[in-house]
């Protein structure tokens, strides 16, 4: 059975906030003049062969090694296809969704049955779809309008059934059912009215619940035998980001747990269960949390635990697993991630990560200890420009240690040493979340931004996680704080190492990474040249009084770590760090992309930042998505809102940008206000869609509603 976290990172939802205490003076700006764009033999990698379709993607293999599958797209729209796994070239589309990409599934244990996910235009209310393998016939086990369901677990004790989650009788909390795959008929296994998420065993049992605490930590519960609960472990807020239990093993006497209880870096731990004394310390680094597993297929006891620093390492329990680490180290210069296994174990699915190199999976056949490339995931990369990204460590100006990642514009390091001839335009690429982070590895934006003659700096600034609690903690209450000084401050080092220059820096980011752009905009007007948010919040109070009802449980998790608006001071906190309220200061280019239909970020926190720009004539280019949600998952929306802003930046810091061209014709793109600010951008809307060219105000735009994973790297 497949484990999830007792308590998923449900918090990483893309959001973020700035403001700032007085700073030290910067480091003094390197004199010389930002370098034109790169040489003119440098190709000019299309939008298309980064942000269009992949050719095949999220590859796996099934639990009985008779099948193996991947998404690959199916009239223009990525869907699930399978093959022998004798007969990889066999592969048959097994979905036929024709208008919203499929971005994960799963391979049922009986052998017939696939399982994967859809929402319907960005809503985030996702149903859980089987697929008949032999038959072809697709039903939805989870058909509750309204709701949202995920899968919970599989296991191979019980083939034909999975385990999810759906809140259709209490919008606020999921209950827990075992679905039969064949007949969709389900088995109500825990009903929820307080709790945050459970964790069950190979028999489908639920062998822990977590519900959340006053002061925005939770506790974890086992059940007492009598149809109630008793408290097994208490997390404290402090620690309620950086704890959560791993799964049982599949004789259910061992729980495994990633703990930062009494220490700073989170590690991983094996439990005694059910009575938890002493437990074993499995693997700690003193450098970063403990953040990933692999677990083996039958017996779910934990093979290897996950370090990611500067870059992802696995530290290996098993001395079995080693060896078959030790032979994948050769399969190529990158990250290797164990994206399947069979439950025999004798064959896996392996992804190599390359920074410069895009994405790729092997089969790996265990008792031959041979590898055999299986898929390029975008093979029209092949011989493309692509630039290495660059891991750093930057000092806040307190003294934390951000872990950044950096890329320069092909031809422009000559000597190798990381540093440009001379300073370059950069775009500073912020995270969302807060409480995620950025990692090495192949990014198609970086990659874009970099051809177009961008340096591109992605920080990972206090509240990221990965690093120990403190400095995740270091981030609690900070929007517009010290969070926002550490983006400054990065960027102040970019500029002391010549790697840009002062005048030369936009930012770009979505969900907190466009909050950071318009904090960026008006906490600090002269810093950046212009912005580029995405589904970015503008008013913080708005934003958590708009907060879908299933994050209820985590409620007070948002309060404690960004201001509590029930409280005068939690208000006052809020209002200060809204960008909504310093709207006055913005003077730079602002460049907003929105989703109709964000559960997350509604569109009115980009409404309403646009009106109040427009009251105080202040100019803005807004596009808005009728079809989307949290981020651009089609990639016709992706390409189009691209094109824009790759004109945008190459009005504001100069560097190279490929024509729109058609790019907006398959788009639902819209442009309620702005377009003639960026050039071509308005003909262009014109041409594609005559009946949407008018401006309108963004008030009296619909909305229907009343964003995503990057499939790239999703692996089942």
């Amino acid at each position: 059975m497949q484990r999830i976290p007792v308590s998923p990172l449900i918090l990483a939802i893309v959001l973020a906030a700035c403001g700032r205490d007085a700073a030290p003076p910067a480091p003094e700006p390197v004199a010389t003049p930002a370098a034109p764009a790169p040489k003119a033999e440098v190709a000019l990698i299309s939008r298309d062969a980064l942000f269009g379709n992949p050719e095949r993607t999220a590859a796996t293999i099934s639990p009985d090694g008779k099948r193996i599958g991947y998404i690959a797209p199916l009239n223009g729209v990525l869907n699930v296809y399978v093959a022998p796994f004798e007969q990889p070239d066999a592969a048959k589309a097994v979905t036929n969704d024709t208008v919203r990409p499929i971005r994960q599934f799963r391979f049922a244990y009986d052998g017939k049955h696939l399982l994967y996910m859809q929402d319907v235009g960005g809503d985030e209310n996702f149903h859980v779809h089987a697929v008949d393998l032999d038959t072809g016939a697709t039903r939805d086990i989870t058909p509750f309008a309204g709701a949202r369901a995920a899968i919970v677990g599989l296991t191979h004790k019980q083939p034909g059934k999975v385990l999810v989650q759906v809140n259709d009788r209490n919008k606020e909390y999921f209950d827990l059912h075992v679905v039969d795959i064949a007949s969709g008929e389900r088995t109500l296994v825990q009903k929820n009215d307080e709790f945050g998420g459970f964790v069950a065993n190979d028999d489908f049992v639920v062998q822990l619940a977590e519900r959340p605490t006053a002061d925005g930590g939770k506790e974890w519960l086992r059940p007492d035998g009598k149809g109630g609960w008793t408290n097994w472990a208490t997390i404290p807020q402090a620690d309620s980001l950086t704890s959560y239990a791993v799964g049982f093993n599949a004789a259910g006497d061992t729980l495994y747990v990633i703990d930062s209880r009494d220490r700073d870096k989170a590690a991983l731990f094996a439990y005694p269960w059910p009575a938890g004394t002493e437990p074993k310390l499995l693997v700690e680094d003193a450098r970063a949390d403990i953040g990933d597993a692999i677990i083996h297929p039958q017996t779910g006891v934990v093979q290897a635990a996950g370090i990611n620093y500067l870059r992802q390492e696995w530290k290996a329990l098993d001395p079995a697993l080693q060896k078959d680490l030790d032979a994948l180290k050769a399969i190529g210069d990158g990250d290797v991630v164990v994206a399947s296994r069979t439950l025999a174990d004798d064959r896996w699915v392996v992804g190599l990560d390359r920074s410069d190199g895009g994405y790729k999976y092997y089969l790996y056949d265990r008792s031959a200890g041979t590898t055999k490339e299986w898929i390029e995931t975008r093979p029209a990369l092949a011989g493309a420009p692509l630039v290495y990204m660059h891991p750093v460590e930057i000092k806040s100006r307190d003294g934390l240690t951000q872990v950044s990642y950096y890329t320069l514009p092909p031809g422009t390091d000559d000597d190798k040493d990381g540093k440009p001839n001379a300073p370059v335009p950069m775009v500073l690429l912020p995270h969302g979340g807060p409480w995620g982070r950025d990692t090495w590895g192949f990014d198609r934006t970086a990659q874009w931004l970099s051809n177009r003659g961008y340096a591109v700096l992605m920080p990972n600034f206090r509240a990221s996680t990965g690093f120990g609690k403190a400095f995740l903690n270091a981030g609690n209450l900070q929007w517009g704080k010290a969070m926002h000084d550490d983006l400054i401050d990065a960027t102040d080092w970019a500029i002391a190492q010549g790697i840009t220059s002062a005048d030369k820096v936009a930012i770009m980011g979505g969900s907190y990474g466009g909050y950071s752009v318009l904090a960026g905009l008006t906490f600090t007007p002269d810093k950046f040249a212009c912005g580029v948010d995405i589904v970015g919040p503008s008013n913080l109070i708005t934003l958590l009084s708009t907060i879908p009802p299933y994050w209820a449980a985590f409620r007070q998790e948002f309060h404690t770590r960004m201001g509590d608006p029930g409280t005068e001071e939690g208000k006052a906190l809020l209002v200060a760090a809204s960008p909504l309220t310093h709207v006055d200061k913005i003077k730079k280019p602002l460049l907003i992309g929105q989703g109709a239909n964000d559960p997350r970020v509604k569109q009115a926190e980009s409404d309403q930042i646009v009106q109040a720009m427009q009251a105080k004539n202040i100019p803005v280019t807004y596009v808005l998505f009728p079809d989307e949600g949290h981020g651009f998952a089609r990639p016709e929306n992706n390409m189009a809102f691209n094109a824009v802003t790759e004109q945008f930046l190459a009005k504001c810091l100069g560097g190279r940008a490929e024509p729109i061209g058609d790019d907006f014709v398959a788009s639902s793109i819209t442009i309620p206000t702005g377009a003639e600010h960026i050039a071509g951008v308005a003909e262009a809307l014109a041409s594609a869609k005559p009946a949407a060219a008018p401006a309108a105000d963004p008030a009296t735009t619909p909305d229907p509603a009343k964003t995503e994973a990057d499939p790239e790297k999703t692996t089942p």
